[in-house]
């Protein structure tokens, strides 16, 4: 009964006396702390001024680390540590096969052996490369960068700016010179000394900084810092971060008893971007090859068929006018040499040579049943009435054509006005999707006239005509001899649809 009376009065004592007053509470709070600090060992701070011991301590490490901080501040390049990094952590065998994997590597080889050895090969070498990267290594690879990280943030941080403040006469870089330091008001050292915070506390979290400094020796020659000093100045600042002596100092030289150094370690993850990295180079390169490869192909063929590679038939739909629409990446004509190619195809021969072959066996041949004829009277008509078709598409992309007139009209706000481009995405889609009908139904026409045209070359070389019966008599009308005539048809047949195969396998 008398404990619970003491205990009533004690709060109503408390009550009526404690303070409201906020001020009057956060300078009891900060009197506290002043009273934490000053039972630590470490004595940077007092009445307000912080003590020529801080500056000395932090002067060791600005010398310490200033190789480092020069070094880091020479890499231009904000990959180069991430490589450095990867780098060190492959083995022999595995530089190697990166070696042979990098697109100088390839394309020499492209000199000695074969497209599609090179292929095979660099596609092997690179599952065997990427299969070397377990979970183990990965999580080895960026904690070795993580801690780089912290490393560099910790050394480029300006020691200078704030030491200078305990000595005006201190010169930056230059270590010769002995420093007067003496105290400074606190105030003048606060966010100097909330940026060390920041860049302080990642660094203690880490006892082991091994990794990194055997990576700095294999990949530079030599640590930047002597381990054994880093390791030092890493064990002092934990047990000063680990006193709360910063902290406490922070607290009074802001007047804030509740701040709190709020700081973040980014985890920048850099092994998938160095091996997307690999994998790109590696497939773009083979990529080129095949392009390469691919259009010395329809080169040969072009040059075959029409005994030159210049082959452009359309006044509008070319590869020459679809330019301006691919430097302001709107898209192109994609089908501009196909079509183009089709339409000299159409006019040389088709017109011509094949024209004079199916005016002897259509016309005039006698077939022992008519329905055998048929698939290719329908074609070779089907690709005559494509002369007009080609024309009206081609004239339909003119300045002032159907199409054409309005690819000019949204053209000059395409750069500025998203519904411009959008517009013309679809009007080069809806033509390039025309083109390239045009071209597959050329193809497969002239595929069913070469399944005729072969038995048809075969039929007349038999004493009697089995498909044509009066082969003999066709002789009298010919202005060339017909199995010649049929076969220079069937080759020119057969090396144009080959070369359409390798245009579409292109795009």
């Amino acid at each position: 009964m008398s404990n619970s009376k003491g205990n009533f009065f004690t709060k109503l004592f408390s009550s009526l006396f404690s303070s409201n007053d906020p001020e009057a509470n956060k300078k009891k709070k900060l009197k506290a702390i002043a009273k934490d600090l000053s039972k630590t060992k470490y004595h940077f701070y007092k009445n307000d001024e912080v003590l020529p011991n801080m500056a000395k301590l932090f002067y060791e490490i600005y010398k310490a680390i200033a190789p480092s901080k020069a070094l880091f501040n020479s890499i231009e390049n904000p990959n180069a540590l991430k490589y450095m990094v990867v780098n060190n952590a492959l083995s022999d065998e595995q530089h190697q096969i990166a070696d042979s994997l990098s697109k100088e590597s390839i394309l020499a080889k492209a000199q000695t052996i074969s497209v599609e050895q090179i292929s095979a090969a660099t596609k092997e070498e690179l599952k065997k490369f990427l299969s070397a990267f377990d979970s183990d290594k990965i999580t080895s690879i960026e904690l070795t960068y993580k801690k780089l990280l912290i490393y560099k943030s910790f050394c480029t941080y300006d020691f200078f700016f704030m030491l200078k403040k305990f000595d005006s006469s201190l010169k930056e870089n230059e270590f010769t010179y002995i420093p007067k330091f003496e105290k400074i008001n606190a105030e003048y050292l606060v966010e100097d000394l909330k940026d060390f915070m920041c860049v302080v506390k990642p660094v203690v979290e880490y006892s082991d900084w091994s990794d990194m400094m055997k990576m700095f020796k294999t990949t530079r020659g030599s640590e930047p810092i002597n381990p054994a000093v880093w390791n030092k100045i890493v064990a002092k600042l934990k047990s000063i971060v680990s006193s709360l002596t910063f902290d406490y100092m922070l607290k009074l030289m802001s007047k804030d008893p509740d701040y709190f150094t709020d700081y973040e370690i980014k985890d920048e993850p850099i092994v998938d971007a160095y091996l997307d990295k690999i994998r790109q180079e590696a497939e773009s390169t083979l990529a080129q090859l095949a392009a390469a490869q691919k259009s010395s192909q329809i080169d040969n063929y072009l040059n075959q068929i029409f005994g030159t590679t210049d082959v452009v038939r359309l006044r509008n739909y070319t590869e020459q006018a679809s330019a301006p629409f691919e430097r302001k990446s709107l898209g192109k004509y994609l089908y501009a040499g196909p079509i183009n190619y089709y339409k000299a195809f159409l006019l040389d021969y088709i017109k011509k040579d094949l024209r004079e072959f199916a005016d002897l066996v259509l016309i005039r041949g006698t077939w022992s049943s008519q329905t055998l004829s048929t698939p290719m009277s329908n074609a070779y008509n089907a690709l005559l009435e494509s002369t007009e078709i080609i024309n009206k598409f081609d004239d339909k992309m003119a300045e002032d054509g159907e199409i054409g007139i309005k690819l000019k009209t949204h053209m000059p706000r395409a750069e500025r006005d998203r519904d411009a481009r959008g517009i013309i995405a679809t009007l080069l889609n809806d033509c390039n999707e025309e083109a390239k009908n045009i071209c597959l139904d050329a193809t497969r026409n002239l595929v069913t006239i070469a399944k005729v045209l072969k038995p048809l070359i075969e039929d007349y070389a038999k004493p009697k005509g089995v498909l044509i019966i009066n082969w003999k008599e066709l002789d009298k009308f010919s202005d060339h001899p017909i199995k010649q005539l049929g076969t220079d048809v069937y080759k020119h047949i057969y090396l144009f649809v080959t070369l359409m195969q390798n245009c579409f396998t292109q795009k």
